[in-house]
């Protein structure tokens, strides 16, 4: 059975998930309307993964017997002034949700909570590569401010983002 503390904590992060997938699905169009596909292309498969981390723990909760409780998800931002804005936010909200789960992980711990512990390896792993392929892409547009060739070629590569 799974810990009350646990199961609370456990569906607020798949609140967290979901909004995630949200925010980057507002970005996605936000590239869209921006006419750079290839931008648009990976914020779509980012937020396909983010709905599939909240299924993760979605099916972890029920597995444990426990019951999901699914939360309100605020609109995401519609927004922004530059492709460089997008991936300054991205990187912070990864570094945000990376916090996230290390709070999970410590409270798991503290509870004495070991499959709960098992799981959430899995997304601490998750997080460095998803914190490291935002800071990559950020690292990128600011090299290329003010080249915009140099941002169509970005554009063009992060295009070739398949799920995976």
């Amino acid at each position: 059975m799974l810990n009350g503390k646990i199961e609370n904590a456990i569906n607020a992060q798949i609140k967290h998930e979901l909004a995630s997938a949200y925010l980057y699905l507002s970005m996605s169009a936000y590239f869209e309307a921006n006419n750079l596909p290839g931008f648009a292309s990976w914020m779509r498969v980012q937020a396909e993964e983010e709905q599939e981390h909240a299924m993760k723990f979605f099916d972890f909760i029920n597995d444990r017997g426990g019951r999901v409780a699914l939360q309100a998800i605020e609109q995401p931002q519609v927004e922004w002034d530059s492709p460089l804005k997008v991936f300054e936010q991205v990187y912070s909200h990864e570094q945000k949700v990376t916090s996230l789960i290390h709070a999970i992980y410590k409270l798991a711990v503290e509870e004495a909570d070991y499959p709960t512990q098992v799981m959430l390896h899995w997304f601490i792993n998750e997080q460095v590569e998803e914190e490291k392929n935002a800071s990559a892409i950020l690292d990128q547009l600011k090299a290329t401010e003010g080249h915009a060739s140099s941002l169509f070629m970005v554009d063009h590569r992060l295009g070739k983002r398949s799920e995976d």
